[in-house]
């Protein structure tokens, strides 16, 4: 279901992009938000991960919330695939 799985991101981030085509990739519906580009401006960001970069995760059915891509990409492949 599309609103257990949120991918924050930001527009023209590589890291970003490569989370969003590994979900593509495995058919994985997820919404996306967007974020501001300025980190000061990334609250919901820091509400519900405790930093703001980006991209990160929110699987809610799982409990879980994940920044860094090497860490999401491995989270897709091992466990929303």
């Amino acid at each position: 279901m599309a609103d257990d799985i949120v991918l924050y991101a930001l527009d023209g981030c590589p890291y970003c992009e490569k989370v969003h085509d590994a979900l593509e990739a495995e058919g994985i519906d997820y919404d996306t938000r967007w974020t501001e580009g300025l980190h000061s401006k990334r609250d919901e960001v820091k509400r519900v991960s405790g930093q703001r970069g980006v991209p990160v995760i929110v699987d809610e059915e799982r409990g879980v919330v994940m920044p860094e891509s090497d860490n999401i990409l491995e989270y897709v492949e091992k466990t929303l695939a």
